[in-house]
């Protein structure tokens, strides 16, 4: 008879093994410990009474005394950043992440300053901020200073924020959503007086010398003539609500290189920006790099003295622009453009005049037409024309963009980049005709646009997208969502879903319950199939 011995369990002690104590066990679990710690306490707290209680007290005052004497805090611990220079503390600040500067800026008022002197970009909220000086104060170092809001009266904590395609955001009631006049502040009274703001202006540009950047609502000539004489650097200005004479304090600003003009924003303020304003501001700031009008008006005569004048503009953008017919021409003067922006236009030229007399851009390599009406072919094909150098062509959710409107494209030679997103008016055979035309493209680009479809593309399109050298084809999104949906079910108006619910329902019922009740089931199914 052989006996084997019985199965080790190796398993089963491995997991009944006692685990090893650790600190925390043997603070809690410890009564001894406890104890010993219990009794050190009531040591002290007898030590501590017998030296602030007299043996006059009664119980009820020696009790009361001993429960004050327990409550008070003790001494508080060394500071030993205290003895670390504040020029190494500030470069071990700025090795951190900025979303670390206002947690250690809370620790005490030593930090609060020197977390202060590493702010060199701000947006002030308050004007009293401003005017009180406490700005100064607080970020000795800014170069960068944005008072838009400052400058608008209005509610701060309301719920409704209006803005206008991020040039400007303005917390507003409920009232000034219904008011007659479309406009939802009030140009007189919620902007700043020009007073303040020009005495604001004032005192920062004592204070911030160095100042390279600002940002401002309702100007005068003597606010910005300050600016202009204090701050030698400043290279960025961008100026809201402003007329034409306003700028001539904007003459001594010899550096300037970026310029942002807001003259009217529809729901906002009305402010005229005409070619005296423009003459004004080119011939004071000639060494202009990127200048963008939002709102202006103007001609002719403008932008020809702005690219008479600023011989170094790079870039120009109109935004919602007033101008009248034929300035288009204009823009031949400007020698060294080479991007222009056309965003949210109700119309590119309205009268461009003779196409043989236009001239054009020599330098021009980019072409951005955003949120523009293009429904005018003379000042489209005027446009393309002038821009028939352009290297590159963006078209983004342009109004009344068909096949005749971007066939003028095609004037366009030298095109090696075309942008299309929610262009839903132009077809395949639009797109077709005038990109097989360019024999430099190098990279396309089609999204949202719902007219051309996949099943059109013919073989010669199909074989210039091999010889692309990028490609980024979505030009339907609803087929898009189709396919991706293929096979599971949804789009197919719950016909998946019903069918479920009806195998669930079949087996419930051939278990529970008769004929008759089956019998309403399969109406049931009847109606939904």
């Amino acid at each position: 008879m052989s006996h084997s011995p019985p199965p080790s369990n190796k398993n089963n002690n491995n997991n009944n093994r006692p685990r090893p104590l650790s600190l925390q066990d043997v603070w809690f679990n410890d009564q001894d410990l406890k104890h010993v710690i219990f009794k050190m306490q009531l040591k002290s707290l007898s030590a501590t009474a017998s030296a602030s209680t007299s043996p006059s007290d009664s119980p009820c005052e020696r009790n009361k005394k001993i429960s004050l004497q327990s409550l008070t805090v003790g001494p508080p611990a060394p500071d030993y950043t205290s003895l670390i220079s504040d020029e190494l503390l500030l470069r071990v600040f700025s090795k951190l992440p900025i979303s670390q500067h206002v947690p250690n800026s809370l620790v005490c008022k030593r930090w609060l300053y020197l977390h202060g002197r590493l702010v060199q970009s701000l947006k002030v909220v308050d004007w009293s901020f401003v005017e009180s000086g406490r700005v100064s104060t607080r970020f000795p170092n800014l170069n960068d200073i944005d008072l838009l809001r400052a400058c608008i009266r209005g509610p701060r904590n309301s719920g409704i924020v209006v803005t206008d395609n991020k040039s400007l955001s303005v917390q507003v009631d409920d009232t000034r959503l219904s008011l007659a006049n479309g406009f939802f502040i009030d140009q007189n009274d919620d902007v700043l007086p020009h007073g303040s703001v020009d005495s604001g202006l004032e005192l920062l540009a004592k204070n911030y010398p160095n100042l390279r950047r600002i940002a401002v609502i309702g100007a005068s000539e003597n606010g910005l003539l300050s600016v202009a004489d204090e701050c030698r650097t400043l290279q960025e200005l961008e100026l809201h609500c402003c007329g034409d004479f306003s700028l001539k304090g904007i003459s001594r600003c010899q550096n300037l290189q970026v310029m942002k003009l807001i003259g009217c924003v529809d729901g906002f303020y009305n402010s005229v920006i005409s070619d005296i304003g423009l003459t004004i501001l080119a011939q004071g700031c000639r060494r202009l790099v990127k200048l963008e009008l939002c709102g202006c008006e103007g001609s002719y005569d403008g932008i020809k003295a702005i690219g008479q004048c600023c011989q170094m503009l790079e870039e120009l953008t109109l935004r919602d622009h007033r101008m009248d017919g034929g300035w288009l021409a204009a823009l031949s003067y400007c020698g060294n453009l080479k991007t222009l922006r056309l965003q949210s236009c109700k119309g590119i030229d309205s009268s461009p005049g003779p196409l043989e007399h236009l001239g054009s851009c020599l330098a021009i390599e980019e072409l951005h037409l955003q949120r523009c009406h293009v429904k005018d072919k003379e000042g489209v094909e005027a446009l393309f024309l002038v821009c028939e150098n352009v290297r590159e062509i963006v078209l983004q959710n342009c109004w009344r963009l068909e096949d005749e409107v971007f066939a003028l494209a095609s004037i366009c030679r030298r095109v090696k980049c075309l942008s299309l997103e929610g262009c839903s008016l132009l077809t395949t055979g639009g797109l077709e005709s005038v990109i097989l035309s360019w024999n430099e493209l190098q990279r396309l680009r089609v999204v949202s646009c719902n007219k051309i479809k996949d099943v059109e593309v013919s073989s010669a399109l199909a074989s210039l997208f091999c010889t692309l050298k990028e490609l980024k084809w979505r030009p339907d999104s609803r087929s898009l969502l189709a396919s991706a949906l293929e096979g599971t079910g949804v789009g197919r108006k719950g016909g998946w879903l019903f069918k479920g619910l009806k195998c669930q329902r079949r087996v419930i019922e051939s278990s529970t319950v008769g004929d008759t009740i089956q019998n309403s089931e399969s109406s049931i199914d009847s109606k939904w199939c």
